[in-house]
């Protein structure tokens, strides 16, 4: 951090990206969000852990975290340079289950409060539990200065493995511990580049080297250091050697305890080690945020383009919907049977021409009927249902098949069964809006025709009769009425315009067919977003918000200002 950089400004900046952090849901399998959400839990942690309370303490202790790999012989290690027993160590793995910190008498009440690790609850006295902090005061330890026994970095348990990465993160030194046979393995590795990115001081013993291996495993060992940037890391060589009372013996222990010695009785030396540490870590903020951003945008633009995806499917479903109301294809099967009902056929089509009037006053009589008129109303909620279940299922499968083709889709709809079909309860949410559609059509009927000269000959059917007549307009023709001949049924029945117009009347009897039609697509569209509303909301709960993106980059901005 800048020396003129003030600490008010630089904890709000550092409390912005860790509120920041927390809204980055990073919930799909897209490439890179794997590592993004490794980058963005690990930097929340070491913001809260280790950035904000060392901020507000620069004189508290240097916590130096011992970490390393199953069985390389930390708790022994930590033991030993205490003359005591403090953190158990056996063959049983794995054996450290909370971690053990211990420090000097006089330090503790910079560690039973909550000022370093909040997260973790304190325990003295005897065996904590998990997720707790064990407290072992030692008079073996100098005043500032605290050591910190943590669980296996490789533990065959996740929440060790996860624990001990935390409180690396809030480290403000490592003293790394590994052994002859395990110095290659992976996972240590990827830690300590880790610590070189964050700027982490950083110490290697390399535990239990037998006499005969030492020239050509420690040479091997700083070799691997250099390549990976790290050949400035102090090396410290345990030779093996039997236990002593459970300790290792003073010879094989003496690299570990002048190093911790040199540490231990310079202050300065301490408060430099504890600079270059949140100096790194401030400066590795900033990248790491970036990192966060890109994995957003990505599920941002993979989110996008499912829902995309979604949208065309039912988008379609809608014109489907609206081309077979255009059609004329909704009165064909029992809609028309029921129409003829009430119509009759052959007589009201070969006399139309020359009978208008009393084909009219034949459809006015027959409309009246209480029984045809909701026989007919009846077959047009059967068919409107059936012509809005097929293009909802067809839109269904269209958009699975759309997210089956990439990873994130794919994995998102693993969980969800039936998604590839309609909605078990899309049936009677359609019979429910058709039903109240032909209410209101029967309600725009009794606003509109009362009182109206120009819409006298249609009042004079009855609401029914006349609401009937309506709905069969809005499936005959598109935006209301006009001279196209709309042939049903193969073209063995026609229902002619002139038929209606002498029903109807005038032009502004025909625009109740195009505001019934409307209301009723309104309806349709309404059920299909629902329907498409099911695969929204797989997406919603892995997917950050938009806002999220745009708080990442001001909590970044924020970090410019405060010289982070």
């Amino acid at each position: 951090m800048s020396p003129t950089a003030a600490e008010p400004e630089a904890a709000g900046a550092l409390e912005r990206a860790r509120d920041a952090l927390a809204a980055a849901r990073l919930g799909l399998d897209v490439a890179g969000s794997d590592e993004g959400r490794r980058v963005r839990d690990a930097l929340a942690a070491q913001i809260d852990d280790y950035l904000l309370p060392r901020l507000r303490a620069r004189d508290a202790p240097l916590l130096l975290v011992v970490g390393g790999s199953t069985g390389a012989g930390k708790s022994t290690l930590v033991n030993s340079l205490l003359g005591a027993e403090v953190s158990p160590a056996g063959v049983l793995r794995p054996t450290t289950r909370a971690p053990v910190l211990a420090f000097n008498p006089a330090d503790r009440r910079w560690f039973e409060d909550d000022r370093v690790l909040p997260g973790l609850a304190r325990a003295t006295g005897g065996p904590a539990g998990a997720g707790a902090l064990l407290l072992a005061p030692s008079a073996a330890l100098p005043e500032g200065l605290a050591l910190l026994d943590s669980p296996d970095v490789d533990s065959v348990r996740e929440e060790n493995r996860s624990l001990a990465r935390q409180l690396l993160a809030a480290a403000d030194a490592w003293l790394f511990v590994t052994s002859a046979a395990r110095y290659a393995d992976a996972v240590p590795w990827e830690l300590l580049q880790a610590a070189s990115e964050r700027g982490t001081a950083l110490a290697l013993v390399l535990d239990r080297v037998p006499d005969d291996a030492a020239d050509e495993i420690a040479p091997h060992l700083r070799a691997m250091l250099a390549e990976r940037g790290l050949g400035g890391t102090e090396l410290l060589v345990v030779p093996e050697a039997g236990l002593e009372g459970g300790l290792l013996p003073a010879a094989a222990l003496a690299p570990a305890r002048a190093w911790l010695d040199a540490l231990a009785a310079d202050a300065r030396a301490r408060a430099a080690v504890i600079q270059q540490t949140l100096d790194g870590a401030l400066a590795s903020v900033g990248p790491r945020l970036e990192a966060v951003e890109r994995a957003v945008a990505e599920e941002g633009a993979t989110a996008r383009r499912l829902l995309g995806e979604v949208e065309a499917a039912y988008a379609r479903a809608l014109e489907e919907v609206e081309q077979a109301l255009a059609s004329g294809s909704v009165l064909r099967g029992e809609v028309l049977a029921r129409w003829h009902e009430v119509v009759g056929t052959g007589d009201v089509m070969r006399s139309l021409e020359a009978r208008v009037a009393r084909a009219r006053d034949r459809v006015r009589g027959a409309l009246t009927g209480r029984r045809p008129a909701e026989e007919v109303a009846a077959a047009v909620e059967t068919s409107v249902e059936s012509v809005v279940r097929a293009a909802a299922a067809r839109a269904a499968e269209r958009a699975a098949r759309a997210w089956g083709d990439e990873p994130a889709g794919r994995s998102l709809g693993a969980g969800a069964a039936g998604l590839d079909a309609a909605s078990p309860g899309l049936g009677e949410r359609i019979e429910g809006e058709v039903r109240a559609w032909q209410g209101e059509v029967f309600e725009l009927v009794r606003r509109e025709a009362g009182g109206k000269r120009a819409t006298a000959r249609l009042a004079s059917l009855g609401v029914n009769g006349a609401g009937l007549t309506v709905m069969l307009a809005v499936f005959l023709q598109t935006g209301g009425l006009t001279g196209a001949e709309v042939v049903i049924a193969g073209g063995t029945s026609a229902v002619s315009q002139k038929l209606l117009e002498a029903v109807f009347g005038d032009q502004a009897v025909r625009s109740l067919a195009a505001r019934a039609r409307e209301d009723l697509l309104v309806r349709v569209r309404r059920l299909l977003d629902g329907e498409a509303a099911r695969f929204a909301a797989l997406l919603e709960p892995a997917v950050a918000p938009p806002e999220a993106l745009a708080s990442l980059l001001e909590a970044r901005a924020a970090l410019v200002r405060a010289r982070l």
